[in-house]
């Protein structure tokens, strides 16, 4: 298991904002991987994404390394910060955008 957290924490530090879910930001394979999508680009950050689906290492590995048992999940510089409902919960408060601009992830192009 550890060659996979050692894939996860390089993944999670590569980009500002990194969101494992399942399927693509342009195909989400789930309703919850398609509304984090949508928070992300209200957002208005550039963010990578890992799709658990193509890789089963990666997807329990990241339930493990989180201790979140479910996906999708968000990174922001590498910490994780939840899934779907408390990325949901902190958009509407505006906490998301907050953390966002106070941790200088890049905005998107």
């Amino acid at each position: 298991m550890s060659d996979t957290n050692d894939r996860i924490k390089d993944i999670v530090s590569k980009d500002d904002v990194v969101l494992f879910m399942k399927g693509t930001p342009l195909f989400p394979q789930c309703g919850f991987s398609s509304r984090a999508v949508a928070i992300l680009e209200h957002c208005g950050v550039a963010y990578g994404s890992v799709d658990v689906l193509q890789d089963m290492e990666i997807r329990q590995g990241i339930k493990a390394y989180s201790e979140w048992p479910t996906i999708p999940q968000l990174y922001v510089k590498g910490e994780f910060v939840g899934g779907s409902d408390i990325m949901m919960e902190m958009f509407e408060a505006g906490e998301l955008q907050q953390l966002m601009n106070e941790q200088g992830c890049a905005k998107a192009e």
